[in-house]
């Protein structure tokens, strides 16, 4: 089930940036999470490529990635490697795909949170910060993806390990149907993905409804909503934290989204 967290003041966000576990194994304190941050409390969790295509995404899907390998490979050779590097690298360029948006620092997901494309809307509505465990999508997985994911002592997938099971986007659909979805960890291959911790869930076709699947399969998935009077209050406190567009995004489109954000007048 999903549950729900109401944040009202900066103290209610203390449980959030420090739930790590203490691993007996370890003597250490480890995080099972991954977080994603929404500006409006009120979005339905999607991926792009339902957004873009609407019902006839299946059929399109296809489509999409080999025009983008097409046209992307002189920039990016590894585009041509297979199917889950393809995905991954248009993702990051504004590719409409099946991927959700991860990433395993509470501080980026919040700064996704309270951060408005229009400033005048910050106090106009709550925003969120979802919360998954690896641990417990890792069990829902089918037997033989688990087996290779032991092999590596995670409970997360990269490329190679997910291209060596299956290439094929309609065996995955068919592995995964409704009830599963893996967990990848993408390459660093830009600074984005490492400055946003980056992970991505690939969404099967047939998961009409992603927050159905969490309420239904999942016992730690939480919901932390931000109310929409405390939005500012947390923009600039991750601002002190060196947590904003110029980190994010780094280079000359980042620092100028940072310093336009730094300068709005209310």
């Amino acid at each position: 089930m999903i549950k729900e967290v109401r944040i009202q003041s900066v103290g209610d966000l203390l449980p959030l940036i420090t739930e790590q576990e203490y691993r007996k194994d370890l003597d250490r304190y480890r995080s099972p999470f991954l977080y994603r941050g929404i500006p409006d409390a009120d979005y339905q969790m999607t991926t792009s490529l339902r957004r873009n295509c609407k019902g006839l995404q299946k059929t399109l899907e296809l489509a999409i990635l080999n025009n983008f390998a097409k046209y992307a490979i002189r920039e990016d050779p590894s585009v041509s490697r297979n199917v889950w590097q393809c995905m991954i690298t248009g993702q990051h360029n504004g590719l409409p795909t099946r991927l959700l948006d991860w990433t395993q620092s509470p501080l980026v997901g919040l700064h996704f949170a309270v951060t408005e494309a229009n400033l005048e809307e910050m106090e106009q509505h709550d925003c969120l910060v979802w919360r998954i465990d690896m641990q417990e999508l890792y069990s829902l997985l089918p037997d033989r993806y688990q087996k290779v994911v032991n092999r590596t002592q995670s409970t997360i997938f990269n490329v190679k390990m997910l291209a060596n099971i299956t290439e094929s986007l309609e065996q995955y659909d068919r592995d995964m149907g409704k009830e599963s979805m893996v967990i990848i960890e993408p390459p660093s291959t830009n600074d984005r993905i490492i400055n946003q911790y980056s992970f991505f869930s690939i969404v099967p076709m047939d998961m009409d409804d992603i927050e159905d699947f969490l309420n239904r399969r999942t016992e730690h998935t939480v919901k932390y909503i931000v109310d929409r009077h405390l939005r500012w209050r947390v923009r600039d406190m991750l601002d002190q934290l060196n947590m904003s567009e110029r980190i994010i995004y780094p280079g000359l489109d980042g620092l100028s989204k940072w310093i336009a954000r730094h300068y709005y007048v209310k």
